[in-house]
């Protein structure tokens, strides 16, 4: 089998793509996936150096996110078939022809939704739903602003499509003129181009002097302390990522005098990636929520788009893309 595959940590740059690598055995409630595509994001480059939250077993082929054909099930399956396509999200084992993973996040989807853009159902489009609806200091409401930074990339585009789906009012932040259209185009109702406008000063004229009610926040550093600067009060902002590098420290007198709340997701605690396992506690409300994701894409509110499509072995050109922010939207390799 054809996979990449982690031996010791390194960086990401000196991966290789193997062709004898051993297929994925089956643990009970697993079913056998042929991968049809995977995405990637600048996790894989921390699994690989052991600057991740999760570190899995050595040696062990990277990528959580996946899309393909259920071809086995493992005793317990209940929730799929062989034959089944689905999308979702695994422990590991994506970047290869083949992969295993638990019946609880894999999800099946429609024939007519393509592979490389069912990848972005979950966890992209599936951590935006669940930060705007279910964490319920950020349980966005018609009519308010939201606020999301990093608006071009996988999860900020998804943000900002389930904002309008949701009946929101949504500022984007993006880096560039051309990714600044290009979030427009995806609905956003005013974007701002970080590099050229201050953005707290223009979220503050935008909303006539009052702030945001809700920040989607996958930046870090002074892209967290401005949102602040620039919230209503009673607002709140939710941190899913660090892109940018930095880690900010919360100033808790913003928090105090302004009533704002801040609430952490991490997606992947609700898939088994935490300390207890508690993938089949949220299995229904996680299928629930990718299952409205797919009506919305079927009505045309949702693109799930793709930036870039490369093969398998392609894989770090794949990853130069995504560091190099040159993507707009999910990057996905196909074995």
């Amino acid at each position: 089998m054809r996979a990449v595959r982690i031996h010791e940590f390194t960086e990401f740059e000196n991966l290789v793509l193997e062709h004898d690598a051993p297929r994925p055995e089956l643990k009970p409630r697993q079913v056998r996936i042929q991968v049809k595509a995977a995405p990637l994001s600048i996790a894989l480059r921390l699994m690989a150096t052991g600057d991740y939250q999760r570190r899995p077993p050595m040696p062990y082929v990277p990528g959580g996110e996946v899309a393909g054909v259920v071809t086995e099930v493992a005793e317990g399956v209940e929730r799929l078939k062989v034959g089944d396509r689905v999308a979702g999200i695994i422990d590991w084992g994506a970047l290869a022809e083949e992969a295993a993973g638990y019946d609880a996040n894999l999800y099946p989807i429609p024939d007519e939704l393509d592979f490389p853009e069912a990848a972005s159902l979950s966890p992209s489009y599936a951590t935006s739903m669940a930060a705007l609806t279910w964490r319920h200091q950020l349980d966005v409401s018609e009519g308010e602003w939201l606020l999301v930074h990093g608006a071009a990339g996988g999860v900020g585009l998804a943000a900002v499509e389930i904002g309008k789906a949701l009946g929101t009012r949504v500022i984007a932040t993006a880096g560039t003129a051309e990714k600044c259209r290009f979030v427009a185009e995806h609905g956003a109702d005013h974007v701002i181009n970080y590099a050229e406008d201050d953005f707290r000063r223009k979220v503050m004229e935008i909303t006539n002097g009052r702030g945001v009610d809700a920040v989607y926040e996958p930046v870090g550093g002074e892209v967290f302390r401005q949102s602040l600067r620039c919230m209503a009060p009673g607002a709140r902002i939710c941190p899913i990522g660090f892109a940018g590098g930095d880690i900010p420290l919360i100033p808790a007198n913003h928090l105090l005098v302004k009533n704002i709340a801040v609430c952490g997701l991490f997606l992947g605690y609700y898939c088994g990636w935490g300390r207890e396992d508690v993938r089949y506690e949220h299995a229904d409300r996680l299928a629930a929520d990718v299952e409205r994701l797919v009506q919305w894409w079927r009505e045309g509110r949702l693109s799930l788009h793709t930036s870039h499509v490369l093969p398998l072995e392609d894989f770090q050109a794949a990853m130069k893309i995504v560091t190099s922010r040159q993507a707009m939207g999910r990057v996905v390799v196909v074995p």
